[in-house]
This record gives structure tokens, sequence and C-alpha cells, in this order.
């Protein structure tokens, strides 16, 4: 007999200190009801980063974002104020913005040409003289909840959420010191992997354990030794002292200064930081076994004298997502075994692991009534 989301949710005691603790089971990475309760209660009820503030600095200028299956436009109005909104038109349900991003003086849906102002107003329905009760005032673009904090936009279609300073907490005043906006962007690319999103955050999360083992050249350039971990609200700071490495240049020349930080957010996005350079990934599922990684790259410098120096840097990225990614795919079919139940933790590395499997069983396991129809 298949077991209930119930009992899978149940398998995992997460009022058990790190100690003693176990990981979340194999089942929460491979069931599809598991799936869609994290696509209702974890990404349909957090703060999601979208965008970049420098893409919508101007009156005109947008973004558009797919939310695990919710399409949205962020919009900059004429009154300067920066709005989200769901991405169908009130018509017939098509896109109403195609491109990724631009400028526009009005948002026109290709389909039937309906249109629609910055701030969402409904402003034309083309011949549709004659429609009895239809209320132009109530037909416009549906809102997003939509707020910034450092170069990042970020939206939560759960119009009950608290703020966002509150779902960032004291991650606000941890990462203020390092000055992000000194950061300029310069290239973003991404990724496909063959693995749940979880692995990807699990394995960002496992407090430096798997770098000496999986990332040869970047365990040459940290010391390992004095790794840290804090734990605190919805984040996870990981960092570590740099030291001085002969064993791989391209490393050695791009991932300098005197400390490494990795910051991790709840559910889904990372900030790496290091002297001049700084990346983000945001992971996004895509069923069971699948989750897309969005990486934007970052330069104190963006000059075209730089650009060379940047894509080394970024070469050097890649090289280490490429070793994730490998370790990644290998858990998610080792997550299907028969063989495999669940883990223990290391007290001493992943207290990050721990802390994200608690918030998320918090979550999954919220608004029980909401999710009956989820067998």
């Amino acid at each position: 007999m298949d077991t209930s989301l119930h009992d899978i949710l149940a398998s995992y005691n997460d009022r058990s200190p790190l100690e003693q603790a176990h990981t979340i089971p194999a089942s929460w990475y491979v069931d599809a009801r598991v799936a869609e309760l994290e696509r209702q209660n974890v990404f349909g009820r957090t703060w999601q980063v979208v965008a970049r503030v420098d893409q919508v600095q101007r009156p005109g200028q947008y973004v558009t974002a797919d939310l695990v299956g919710e399409p949205l436009v962020v919009v900059r109005g004429n009154d300067r104020q920066l709005r989200a909104f769901y991405n169908v038109c009130r018509h017939h349900a098509a896109a109403v913005v195609t491109e990724a991003q631009g400028t526009a003086s009005i948002l026109r849906c290709p389909y039937h040409g309906w249109s629609y102002g910055l701030d969402g107003s409904l402003k034309g329905a083309p011949e549709f003289e004659g429609v009895c009760s239809f209320d132009r005032a109530q037909n416009g673009l549906l809102l997003v909840r939509v707020e910034t904090w450092e170069q990042f936009v970020l939206v939560n279609l759960d119009p009950k959420a608290a703020p966002l300073a509150d779902f960032l907490g004291r991650l606000v005043q941890r990462v203020a010191p390092l000055d992000l906006g000194s950061m300029h962007f310069f290239e973003r690319r991404s990724y496909s992997l063959n693995c749940n999103w979880k692995v990807f955050v699990d394995n960002y999360l496992d407090g430096g354990y798997h770098v000496p083992h999986l990332h040869k050249a970047l365990n040459s350039v940290l010391d390992y030794k004095q790794y840290t971990i804090e734990t605190e609200d919805r984040y996870c700071l990981q960092s570590s002292p740099m030291v001085a490495s002969n064993e791989d240049a391209a490393t050695s020349a791009t991932r300098t200064g005197d400390r490494a930080w990795y910051f991790w957010q709840y559910p889904n996005f990372m900030i790496n930081l290091y002297h001049g350079y700084m990346d983000t990934n945001l992971v996004l599922p895509d069923g069971t076994d699948r989750c897309k990684v969005i990486f934007d790259f970052y330069f104190d410098d963006v000059s075209d004298s730089a650009a060379e120096r940047n894509r080394q840097s970024i070469a050097v990225g890649e090289r280490v997502n490429d070793e994730d990614v490998g370790i990644c795919e290998a858990v998610q079919r080792g997550l299907h075994s028969r063989a495999y139940g669940a883990g223990r933790l290391s007290v001493r590395r992943e207290a990050g692991e721990h802390l994200f499997h608690r918030l998320l069983a918090a979550d999954l396991k919220s608004r029980p009534e909401e999710t009956a129809g989820i067998h």
C-alpha cells in the first residue's frame, strides 16, 4: 500500500537536536506529492528573488520571471514605484509581456490586444462594446507583493506573508558591512541538473564537508580547519580564511582576499563573496528529479580591461559547479535506492543543513487544511 503524504511528513522529526538528528528522508526528494506541497507551502509563501534592482531602475523597465509555474512581471511605474503582477491577461490568460526584460510605456497582450498601464490598470479592451456588467477597474493585472533588498528584487505570492525585512531577519545586518553594492553585474549562466532542488541546497550547506574531497583546487585556497558555520533565523553563513597556494593558478588568481563568505537564505538563494567577486545562486525546482540553478556573476570592475580576468573567474566557478553537478546527480540516483532511507549529520559541519531541513519541515507541515487535496 502506498504511504500517505501525512506519514511521509511525519517520518521526519524536526525537533531532534543536531547531535541526534537525521536528514529528511529520501521520500521527500522523490515523491511528487512533496514537490506539489513545496510549490504551495514553500515557493508560494516565501520571498523569492526574481530580478536585480538595476534591471528596473527607470520608469517602464520590466523583467519577467516564472516562479514554480506562476508567470510574473516586475515593472517600474511612471510614478517610480516598483510593482509586480501576475503576467496573465485578464481576458484569455495569455502572457501579456513576452520578453525577458525591456522597456515599455504600456503593457499590451499579443493575443487580443488588451493593454495595461504600468500600474496594472486596464487601458484598452478592443471591440468590447456592448459587454454587460464589465467593470474595467476590476480587470487590471493582479498584483503580487514586491520588495527590494541590497541589489535584489523579491516577490511573495502570499498576500498575508510577513514583510521582507521580517523574513530576512538578522541577515540584513550580517550582510550590510560587506558592501554588496560595490559589485556590478557581469553575466548570467543557467544550468539544468538531474536532481531535486533540495539536493543542491544540501550540498551547499554541508559546511565545507565535501570541499577537500570534491573541490581540490578550491580547497587549496581555503583554511579548511578554520572553516566556520553560523546559523540564525532563516540563513546560514559559512566562511573561511583564505590562504596562499600554488596548487591551481587560475583558482589562486581569482579567489583572493582575507576571507571567503558563503551565505544561504532559506529556501533557495545563495551569495558567494571573495575579494572583488560575487556570485549568486538561485535554485528552482523542476519536478522531483530536476532543478534549474541560475548563477549571476558580479565583479567590482566590469570594464573592458577587466573582462578577461572576469571570464577566467567565471571559468573557475564553472569548474566548481561541474564538480557539484556530478555529485548531486549521483545523490539523486541514490535517493531512489531501497538501500537508503535517511542519513545522519555531522555536528561539526552540517548545522546549516539541519536548519534547512527544520525550516522546510515547518513549512510543509503548516496549513494542512489547504493541502487536503494532496494525498
